[in-house]
Formats: structure tokens, C-alpha cells, sequence
């Protein structure tokens, strides 16, 4: 199913608002792994997407070190530093993610409060292996068995990969800390 259909039927009356919540592409050249960022606006093509200003001023306090920040949206992994870099140097944004842009639109829709959080996991400088490409599903998730399959027909991308697994670790340690910083309610509303 696809994401804005997933969005669109998790939506329900007490629903309050939509966050994109997860990990995005570093796109500026000195971001390392698990750099937190708060989108103040997603850039996808032309369109420009605002965040809800008071929510995005709300997970400021509450995550303390995060940036607050222009998001790109993209419709596929960005492989290679050169995609990263174009891409930054045509929308400004600092790092770049597959959902935020959808989750956008559909609270556009709404008439929803929107917000992002995005975690870099893969700086500007790094490119994916094969093996990392190989193993992601459509889900989001890993495919380990499709790893090891493209591990097995190029062993020489192994080290590259190690240093890809190091970041998403990282970055999704600052992700889990993200999350219990900002509670059940996201930063939107007090849940605790």
C-alpha cells in the first residue's frame, strides 16, 4: 500500500496532527550520523510545505539539540555524494528523506498540523553500497538475506557497509532518544 494511503487510514477523529519521524539522507557536507534535524519547511520539486511553526518550536525545546531546518523530499535513495550535493545546492535543504513530503501533503489535506523530526543517517559525503540498497524493502525495513546475497557476489563492498551499519546505529540511537525526549504526544500535545 502506499504511504499516503497508510496516512490517510491511520488518520482518525482524535486525530491531532502528522509527523514524519525517522531517518533522512545528510545532504550539507560537515553533518555526521545521528544529527537531529526539525524540518521548518519540506522542499519537494517546486512545492514548499511549511511545518506548523508552534509544534516545531515545541520539539526545539524538548530535543534541545536538534537544528531547525529545511527537508527535502525524494522519491528514491540518494546513492552518491554528487545526488546529495546537487540536491542541496538546488533546494538549500539539509538533509533529504522518502516520507516527509507524502506525510506534508496529506496533512495539507487535512488541514492537519504537520511536523518532521529526521535523524541523518548516511552523511553528505557517504555513498550506499550495493548490499545496502539491495536490502531495503518498501517497508523501510531491512532485508538481511538480499544483504548477504549482494555481501556474496562483492565481497569488496564489505568495509563500506560496516561503515554504513556504524551510522544507522548511530543515527538510530539518537532516533530512540529523540522519541523518549519527546513522549507519547510527539511534542504535539502532553501526553504524560
Amino acid at each position: 500500500m502506499r504511504l499516503d494511503r497508510l496516512i490517510e487510514n491511520a488518520i482518525n477523529a482524535n486525530c491531532r496532527g502528522v509527523i514524519s519521524f525517522g531517518m533522512a539522507a545528510g545532504l550539507k557536507g560537515n553533518l555526521v550520523s545521528g544529527t537531529c534535524f526539525i524540518g521548518r519547511e519540506i522542499a519537494y520539486g517546486s512545492e514548499r510545505i511549511s511545518a506548523d511553526e508552534e509544534w516545531a518550536a515545541r520539539l526545539m525545546v524538548r530535543l534541545g539539540n536538534a537544528y531547525l531546518a529545511v527537508i527535502a523530499g525524494v522519491d528514491k535513495p540518494l546513492i552518491e555524494p554528487s545526488q546529495k550535493r546537487a540536491l542541496y545546492e538546488a533546494t538549500g535543504a539539509a538533509a533529504a528523506d522518502m516520507e516527509s513530503h507524502v506525510a506534508a501533503r496529506v496533512a495539507a489535506g487535512r488541514r492537519l498540523p504537520f511536523a518532521a523530526v529526521r535523524i541523518v543517517a548516511d552523511p553528505a559525503d557517504r555513498a550506499l553500497p550495493p548490499a545496502a540498497l539491495a536490502g531495503m524493502r518498501a517497508d523501510g525495513r531491512t532485508d538481511p538475506a538480499q544483504v548477504l546475497l549482494s555481501v556474496g557476489r562483492d565481497p569488496s563492498q564489505i568495509p563500506q557497509l560496516g561503515r554504513v551499519a556504524a551510522d544507522a546505529l548511530r543515527a538510530y540511537s539518537a532516533l530512540l532518544r529523540c522519541h523518549r525526549r519527546l513522549g507519547p504526544g510527539l511534542g504535539l500535545i502532553d501526553l504524560s
